[in-house]
């Protein structure tokens, strides 16, 4: 039981590194890809997605470090 929660931690983890790489603070998602990035839009489609990815990736991986606590 322990090993399976330690991979799924660890794939957890991996993913939670590309989605927060693929963030891009302060300008949108098509800065990454050859845009000015010179203004601030609201999150939409894609990078809202993207956060919100984040954002669970992020629970299930301190979810996941606390049961490794505990068994």
């Amino acid at each position: 039981m322990k090993e399976i929660l330690l991979v799924a931690q660890i794939v957890v983890a991996g993913f939670l590194v590309i989605l927060i790489l693929l963030q891009q603070r302060g300008s949108s998602l098509g800065s990454a890809f050859g845009g000015t990035g010179e203004f601030y839009a609201v999150r939409r489609g894609m990078e809202q997605k993207i956060f919100w990815a984040t954002v669970i990736f992020g629970i299930v991986f301190v979810i996941l470090a606390l049961f490794n606590l505990v068994i």
